[in-house]
């Protein structure tokens, strides 16, 4: 992955060194040979279309990178980024990171229709929503002091959303399983990108994978949802 050129500017280097850099050091690290896809972190308002498009594909050229992908961008960006692409037989993304799920489903407008016309695999990150939906609400009230001040997903503490669907599936699984299944549950989805701090929670989220919720489940959660303020990208 790697993110915005602001800094790299300053330091008299052109993209295609930047990427090409980047992807040098990632591999030493790793001790690979190759990446398998490599994602733009967001949009980069600082360098044109075109650069960005041709150095990602001169490194997918060498082999150093199978595929590339975009992240939490506005979809008129990634349409402009794509079509270019396409327009100008360089190598095109196969996926898209993006902020998505339960109580946060604005790339529903406009994302997941592009996305499903062109054939590119979305991937949402945060599906949990940074864990706001893997606990009860009560434990995280009392849990509201730093976070609350930093984290968007606390200014929904007590959400009626999620009051409403909390109690339809945990008395046999956890807050956690009954979210990411959800997430799992969309045919937009190819794979979501989760976190945890423990191998138990590992193993939990997991267990998760294999849970399919009912039509009538997914309904439940999916119906009370109301617009949010537009998150993960700029």
């Amino acid at each position: 992955m790697y993110t915005s050129t602001f800094s790299v500017r300053r330091r008299n280097l052109s993209l295609n060194q930047h990427i090409f850099g980047s992807v040098n050091a990632s591999l030493k690290r790793l001790e690979l040979d190759y990446i398998d896809a490599l994602q733009c972190h967001r949009f980069d308002y600082n360098t044109p279309i075109e650069e960005t498009m041709q150095a990602l594909h001169d490194v997918v050229q060498t082999g150093l990178v199978r595929y590339i992908g975009m992240s939490s961008c506005y979809a008129w960006q990634f349409h402009k980024m794509q079509t270019y692409a396409k327009r100008n037989n360089l190598t095109q993304f196969i996926s898209m990171p993006n902020f998505y799920n339960a109580i946060y489903r604005e790339e529903e407008r406009e994302m997941v229709p592009l996305l499903q016309d062109l054939s590119v695999g979305m991937v949402p990150w945060s599906p949990l929503a940074r864990g706001f939906l893997t606990r009860p609400i009560p434990k995280e009230r009392e849990e509201a002091n730093v976070r609350a001040a930093s984290d968007q997903f606390f200014r929904f503490a007590g959400d009626p959303e999620k009051e409403k669907w909390l109690g339809v599936i945990n008395e046999r699984v956890s807050m956690a399983q009954v979210a990411l299944a959800w997430v799992l549950s969309k045919p937009h989805v190819a794979a979501p990108i989760v976190g945890t701090t423990s191998i138990e929670k590992l193993m939990d989220l997991v267990a998760g994978v294999h849970l399919k919720l009912t039509e009538d489940e997914v309904m439940s959660i999916d119906e009370p949802y109301q617009p949010r303020p537009i998150e993960g990208h700029f």
